[in-house]
C-alpha cells in the first residue's frame, strides 16, 4: 500500500492528474488485475507480463491515458484490448454508473480473467465482447471517448466514423518496435485535431487494421 500512495504522490508533483482521476487509481486494486504470483509487484511503476504474451501497462502509462481521454461521468467509453481489465476498471469508475465501457479482446483466456477480476472488483459497467476491435462496435456506437491499448500503425478508420462529434481517441501509433501517444480531438467537420504526448511500447494490435500475425 506504500507503493500506492508513492504513486500518488510523485503524480502529485510530476503530472496534472485530476483528483476524479487519482480517486478511481485509489479505489481499483491493480493487485486484483495481475496473475496470483506477480501480486507484491502490483504497485511498481512498471508494466507486468499477463499470459500469451500480453501485458498490463505500468500505472503512469494507464494514468496518463485516462488522463487524455478527459472522461466525465455518464459517457461512454469503447477500449480496444481488455487485457486484464486494469484500464475499463478505472474508467468505469469515472464515468459512473450511468455511464458504460464497452471493450473487446481477442485472447479468450484473457477475457476470462477481466470478467473474473472486474466482478471481484464489484464493477458492473463494463461489457467484455470476444471481438476485432479495430472495426469498432456499431450497435453501441457512437461514443464519447475511444482509447485503443494496443500499438496500431494508424487510428482505424472505422473507430473515428464511430466516434462523437468533440469526441476523444487516444492510443499508440507506430510500428511493432516504438509507438507515439497520440490523443485526437474529432471536430465538427470530423477531421481530428492531434496532440502527441511521447514515445511508447505497446504489444501490437491484431485484426483487419492491426498487424499481421
Amino acid at each position: 500500500m506504500e507503493q500506492k500512495t508513492q504513486l500518488i504522490k510523485f503524480w502529485k508533483e510530476a503530472f496534472g492528474f485530476r483528483e476524479i482521476e487519482l480517486n478511481a487509481f485509489k479505489e481499483v486494486n491493480r493487485e486484483e488485475f495481475i496473475p496470483e504470483e506477480l501480486k507484491n509487484a502490483a504497485y511498481q511503476d512498471m508494466p507486468l507480463p499477463l499470459l500469451r504474451g500480453k501485458t498490463i501497462s505500468q500505472p503512469t502509462t494507464v494514468m496518463i491515458m485516462t488522463h487524455a481521454l478527459e472522461l466525465e461521468p455518464g459517457e461512454k467509453v469503447f477500449e480496444i484490448g481488455t487485457g486484464s481489465g486494469y484500464q475499463a476498471a478505472i474508467i468505469a469508475k469515472i464515468v459512473g454508473p450511468k455511464g458504460k465501457v464497452t471493450t473487446t479482446e481477442v485472447v479468450p483466456e484473457l477475457i476470462q480473467f477481466a470478467r473474473q477480476n472486474l466482478k471481484t472488483a464489484k464493477i458492473n459497467n463494463v461489457f467484455i465482447y470476444e471481438d476485432d476491435g479495430s472495426n469498432g462496435m456499431s450497435p453501441d456506437a457512437p461514443f464519447d471517448k475511444i482509447i485503443i491499448t494496443a500499438a496500431c500503425k494508424e487510428f482505424p478508420k472505422p473507430l473515428l466514423e464511430q466516434l462523437k462529434p468533440n469526441g476523444i481517441i487516444v492510443g499508440p501509433v507506430g510500428d511493432k518496435y516504438e509507438q507515439e501517444m497520440v490523443r485526437g480531438v474529432k471536430g465538427k467537420d470530423g477531421h481530428l485535431q492531434l496532440d502527441f504526448l511521447g514515445q511508447f511500447l505497446f504489444t501490437p494490435m491484431y485484426g483487419k487494421y492491426g498487424f499481421e500475425d
